[in-house]
């Protein structure tokens, strides 16, 4: 497809649809950008712990498929951001690796667990893109704590081992106002926001166009192209073009506490694993995200369409907050620290689809495998399964250039 006089619909403004969007314009495309929120990165892109993944945390899955499926776009993620938003985001990165924590419960074994980690560090270090990480990832090592150094983390009997590995995250909220900011200064984008997508419809009643997308407020005309990057509800627009979703999927809703320190504290960036847990990031000594799985998963279904998240049974925040800090103490004794010095606190959460079902508590749920997603085409319509925030930039890329 040329660019010239060319439309193009995007559907969802979190993370895949922004980077879609600034792609697509940037070579030309007219772009017009559609979310129901009234702005973007308004929902999950915005509120998520920002895990730049290199296949770590899916231990569960020793066929390496997740690794090697997920790893490209995590090692890819910083050059390709950078490149969009026009600035670097070495401000919004987490300063230490991650500690992984084998909890008594895991559905992986300490002993497993080692080994799979060592060889998610042998594809890491075999990649030709290690360097371009968040930072460079050839320079670090998986390794196991010595008991010393696991002490120092956890004083729990109930974690069993623990693991250094060479991965890092990003603070999503300040990266979420760059994309905001990259977004509105770029004149080939119109952004129709405030408005739910309600369906897609073909002028001529087949897969090439014209389209219309139909949303509460009226109808929109005449694109040439729609790409549906929505995470919540992403299947319903699917099926208003007859496309019957296949195999087994989730659509949960998660909480988490985003947190501001009156005073600098150092901590680890701790994950414990692998199963429903929790885990903390330290961005930058004062900002800090915390989750506890069971706490935060406020719903967990199947449907095509997931339930509105105002029909949620949400908790107060001060209720939520104490049972993040309590649950993550057990585990965690400085903790405590992060409770006394909290200067504010934010409870937040967003939609998390993925491509399978079980309880994470369960070594067969296929969730612990993350490897299938990706883009179902139906002639000028595409629909995009995210998978992952981190994946989300190399993804939308691969895409734009096929488009071109």
């Amino acid at each position: 497809m040329t660019a010239a006089g060319r439309r193009i619909a995007v559907l969802g403004a979190g993370i895949m649809g922004a980077c879609l969007a600034l792609y697509l314009a940037r070579r030309g495309f007219a772009v017009t950008l559609f979310d129901k929120a009234p702005a973007p990165f308004a929902e999950a892109s915005r509120w998520n712990e920002g895990k730049i993944h290199l296949g770590y945390l899916y231990n569960a899955d020793s066929s390496l498929k997740t690794a090697r499926h997920v790893m490209p776009g995590g090692l890819l993620f910083r050059p390709l951001v950078e490149n969009l938003i026009g600035c670097s985001i070495a401000e919004g990165i987490t300063r230490q690796d991650d500690v992984y924590l084998c909890h008594q419960d895991s559905v992986v074994a300490p002993d497993a667990m080692a080994a799979y980690l060592q060889e998610v560090t042998a594809l890491l270090h075999a990649h030709p893109d290690a360097r371009h990480y968040l930072a460079d990832a050839t320079r670090t090592h998986s390794g196991r704590l010595t008991p010393a150094e696991l002490a120092e983390v956890s004083d729990s009997e109930r974690i069993v081992a623990g693991f250094r590995v060479p991965e890092r995250s990003v603070e999503t909220t300040w990266l979420a106002d760059r994309f905001v900011q990259a977004l509105a200064a770029e004149p080939g984008i119109e952004q129709r926001l405030g408005l739910r997508v309600t369906a897609v419809a073909s002028a001529k009643g087949d897969d090439a166009g014209p389209w219309r997308i139909e949303t509460a407020a009226g109808d929109f005309d005449g694109f040439d192209m729609v790409i549906n990057a929505l995470w919540e509800g992403r299947m319903a627009i699917d099926r208003s073009l007859g496309i019957t979703p296949e195999g087994v999927w989730s659509n949960r809703y998660r909480l988490s506490l985003f947190l501001r320190t009156a005073q600098a504290v150092e901590t680890p960036c701790a994950i414990i694993a692998t199963g429903p847990f929790g885990d903390i990031k330290n961005y930058n000594g004062r900002d800090f995200y915390l989750s506890w799985y069971p706490a935060g998963l406020r719903t967990d279904n199947s449907e095509i369409a997931p339930p509105e998240k105002a029909e949620l049974d949400m908790p107060r925040p001060e209720d939520f907050m104490a049972a993040v800090f309590d649950n993550l103490q057990v585990f965690l004794p400085w903790i405590a620290e992060l409770r006394a010095k909290q200067e504010s606190y934010r409870m937040e959460g967003g939609w998390v689809f993925a491509a399978g079902r079980g309880a994470l508590s369960s070594s067969t749920s296929s969730l612990h495998r993350r490897s299938d997603y990706g883009v179902l085409r139906r002639g000028s319509y595409l629909s995009i399964d995210t998978g992952k925030y981190s994946t989300a930039p190399w993804l939308a890329r691969s895409i734009a250039e096929s488009i071109v």
